[in-house]
């Protein structure tokens, strides 16, 4: 949901979270990871409504560097497929709503450098 304090508006992140869940849906049945259909089935444990834009973006970057890291340790065929969901899931999101916003392209842009080079 990092895309969405990019251009928050509630009507534009209530559409954002169903884009998320679809997508999210979507490849939980779809990936050819099994490893990626399974984090893509998951529960999100994400943010409460009181957390603050800066906190949703500073958590949201950090998870995707922890997860990296993780999957470049533990799993490195895997770190390909798991940058590509995190992207293709953001892209949905930013998406949502009539295309993506000046905003949100930034959000974006910080995702990118958070999960590394492809």
């Amino acid at each position: 949901m990092l895309g969405s304090i990019g251009d928050c508006d509630v009507t534009y992140t209530v559409g954002e979270v169903g884009a998320l869940a679809r997508r999210l849906s979507e490849e939980s049945k779809e990936s050819n990871s099994q490893l990626m259909r399974e984090l893509a089935s998951g529960r999100p444990s994400g943010f409460g409504l009181t957390a603050s834009p800066e906190e949703v973006e500073a958590g949201t970057l950090e998870a995707l560097r922890a997860a990296t890291a993780i999957l470049a340790a533990k799993a490195p065929d895997e770190g390909g497929a798991y940058r590509q969901l995190v992207l293709d899931v953001a892209e949905s999101v930013a998406d949502a709503k009539g295309g993506v916003k000046p905003g949100e392209t930034g959000a974006m842009d910080k995702i990118k450098d958070a999960l590394g080079p492809a």
